[in-house]
């Protein structure tokens, strides 16, 4: 039997989402997987039921906790950025939030470990995976500043929200060549960067500005 919570109506619906796509794409946004990934994926069962009309707005929208549900073209873009250098096997992401960004990448790479620091999210998140039934995402109750050195390395790194610089715990559980993509900066002086792990250290490539909250530790 078809979910019609997944199927959505009004504006939840197939032509709303079609809408969103069309603006990612004039926006600048071309892998097609990803862009079906996000027409596919029903956005409104990721944010408060109160909100589920403006799921496909394209902006960051509360997900309670101070933490939001990132903008759709942030999370294409950062997906595109991720996959540009080739197939992923094994994807490490810290920050599993409203669990919106693990399912644009679920059918994309063989392996998510996906890391979120409080409690309520992994849980809400773990239903939510169930339900679009994800089977390859692997959910982790810690601070991700310091990855999951315990399943390391990983092909790719996306992390979603913004330490004040670039973590080396993170850069060096990537194999080399892996590439990492991260907001990093203080919130009103952040810009998305692609870091790409080499023999000696790093190369990092500075994209655009963009408004992530802050990166916290411990686990609550």
């Amino acid at each position: 039997m078809v979910n019609k919570e997944l199927l959505g109506v009004g504006m939840t619906s197939r032509r709303t989402r079609n809408r969103l796509v069309e603006r990612l794409i004039d926006e600048g946004i071309s892998n097609r997987k990803v862009l079906e990934i996000i027409r596919n994926t029903p956005r409104h069962i990721f944010v408060e039921e109160a909100l589920a009309s403006r799921a496909y707005e394209d902006t960051a929208l509360p997900i309670g906790l101070g933490q939001t549900i990132s903008q759709p073209y942030i999370v294409a873009r950062m997906t595109e950025i991720l996959l540009a250098g080739g197939s992923l096997d094994t994807v490490l992401e810290v920050g599993t939030g409203s669990g919106y960004q693990t399912a644009i990448l679920s059918p994309l790479v063989k392996r998510i470990y996906s890391v979120e620091r409080i409690e309520p999210f992994i849980k809400q998140a773990r239903s939510r995976f169930q339900d679009l039934q994800l089977r390859n995402i692997r959910l982790n109750h810690c601070d991700g500043g310091m990855g999951l050195p315990q399943y390391a390395p990983f092909d790719g790194i996306v992390v979603t929200a913004a330490p004040e610089g670039i973590p080396l715990a993170l850069v060096e559980q990537l194999v080399v060549g892996g590439r990492m993509v991260l907001p990093i900066g203080v919130r009103d002086e952040q810009a998305l960067v692609l870091v790409v792990r080499t023999e000696k250290g790093y190369d990092k490539e500075i994209l655009e500005r963009v408004m992530f909250v802050p990166m916290l530790g411990g686990v609550s």
